[in-house]
């Protein structure tokens, strides 16, 4: 699993890509804040590799919580940030700083 941030100059946002190694899965997501934990929005692309990869435009100065859906087992990013407990998920989920100071809000 991958995160790359590479932030625009000329807006408020940072490109995040996300990538997740997982040749013998058929499905792959990344849900989170960003997306309101959306499956569909947050679909990842089966790459050749066996991959899966997908990039956001997220706004810049926010720290999200996401996780992985893998055929539809909930994983966390071991590059991830962080980590914070959620109590409705009763699950640790990871944790994304969008700051070009990468500092914590």
């Amino acid at each position: 699993m991958a995160i790359k941030k590479q932030f625009v100059k000329t807006k408020p946002v940072c490109k995040v890509t996300f990538t997740v190694e997982a040749k013998d899965a058929a499905t792959a997501a990344v849900v989170g804040d960003f997306n309101d934990w959306n499956l569909e929005a947050g679909s990842l692309s089966k790459l050749k590799n066996g991959s899966f990869k997908g990039a956001f435009d997220l706004p810049k100065d926010n720290t999200f919580e996401f996780r992985y859906v893998v055929d539809g087992e909930y994983l966390n990013d071991p590059e991830a940030d962080s980590y914070r407990w959620n109590a409705y998920a009763n699950a640790e989920n990871s944790v994304l700083e969008v700051s070009v100071f990468g500092g914590v809000f």
